[in-house]
């Protein structure tokens, strides 16, 4: 059965993969404690998405179905594959997050940890919602953390995704939608963007201050060897050094 292994209860990494020999290196470089994401984007159909990420889930424990750079327009593709395949976790928009969080209920995958994209506004305390496909061309939707947290709890989802953090760019406001998520029930927090060796333990450790019960940063680019499109192991092998270093 497809699950998060979070280390120690508290930590796992979201990560990418070049193909399933490399999803391997890395998930068990990360001692199981990663999630591996595949790519909704480079499906040109559900049917096409759900035949290859069953080959992952066949051979991976922790499946995420990503969007692909928080592409609004993934959004039910994404929903609709990981319903099918039952993976552990998927990335939604935050208009999106109701939407899979009923096709999942429906197909009996209740137990698929949804995330809502939420977006850094500037402003600590405050969060952009506007990341739908309609709603993220249009006028910013700024709300407080607190209204966010609560509406993503409301529509069946688990998580809030927060992209793009550009590194620790972004920090402060982080640490406030941390604490807010924490006060107000949301027990899993992935920050996303910019985040690599160098800052990650930075960016963890905020979180983990702030009380957020888990956390999943996802780390991509800055893993993956340029020559050869694989996610490095040493380098995953880093990151849970670090999250054992904090925890």
């Amino acid at each position: 059965m497809q699950q998060i292994n979070f280390y120690r209860q508290r930590v796992a990494i979201n990560v990418l993969a070049k193909d399933i020999a490399n999803a391997r290196e890395i998930y068990d470089a990360a001692e199981g404690h990663a999630v591996i994401g595949v790519l909704s984007a480079q499906f040109a159909s559900v049917d096409e998405g759900v035949r290859e990420v069953r080959r992952w889930v066949d051979e991976i424990p922790s499946i995420s179905v990503g969007l692909g750079a928080g592409d609004p327009a993934q959004f039910y593709k994404a929903a609709m594959i990981a319903a099918k395949v039952q993976s552990a976790h998927v990335n939604q928009t935050f208009s999106g997050c109701g939407f899979a969080a009923g096709v999942l209920a429906a197909t009996g995958s209740e137990r698929t940890c949804i995330n809502a994209l939420i977006s850094p506004s500037g402003t600590p305390g405050e969060v952009l919602i506007s990341t739908g496909v309609r709603s993220s061309q249009g006028a910013p939707a700024r709300v407080s953390c607190d209204a966010a947290v609560l509406m993503i709890l409301d529509a069946g989802a688990h998580a809030a995704k927060f992209f793009p953090m550009d590194g620790e760019k972004s920090l402060a406001e982080l640490a406030a939608l941390a604490t807010s998520a924490a006060q107000n029930g949301m027990t899993l927090l992935e920050p996303t963007g910019g985040i690599d060796l160098d800052n990650f333990g930075t960016i963890l450790q905020t979180c983990l201050t702030a009380g957020m019960p888990r956390v999943m940063p996802h780390v991509y680019s800055s893993i993956i060897d340029p020559q050869t499109g694989n996610t490095r192991p040493e380098d995953v092998a880093r990151l849970l050094a670090i999250v054992k270093s904090l925890l």
